[in-house]
């Protein structure tokens, strides 16, 4: 997770509130749209209309995501997107978490495969 107290060090930018794995799902999803019905979201996803919207609070309580509702078909559907600032926030996201994985250890820590 993001602290500020290792500002520089690797994974730095990492930010706690995209960083459980299905916020992060979410957000890769929703990235390359404009925005996604709910159900569509929550079948891709694999999960339950709870379990989504439960997500969902967490990312729009930081202001990540945004809802839009209309009557589609006599039914009410909500189409999620990603924020202006939820997309910034995924894509310095995904970039700490590549430079995470271009480390490589050295020393002591390095590993070694042995077959």
């Amino acid at each position: 997770m993001a602290s500020t107290d290792h500002a520089g060090a690797p994974g730095a930018g990492l930010d706690p509130v995209i960083h459980p794995l299905p916020r992060l799902r979410i957000c890769a999803l929703l990235d390359p749209v404009t925005e996604e019905e709910f159900g569509a979201l929550r079948d891709l996803l694999g999960v339950s209309d709870s379990a989504l919207s439960k997500q969902l609070a967490a990312l729009s309580d930081a202001e990540y995501t945004g809802q839009r509702r209309a009557i589609r078909g006599g039914r009410s559907r909500v189409w999620v997107r990603l924020t202006p600032r939820g997309r910034r926030a995924f894509r310095a996201h995904v970039a700490a978490l590549t430079e995470l994985a271009a480390i490589h250890p050295s020393g002591s820590a390095q590993r070694t495969n042995k077959e």
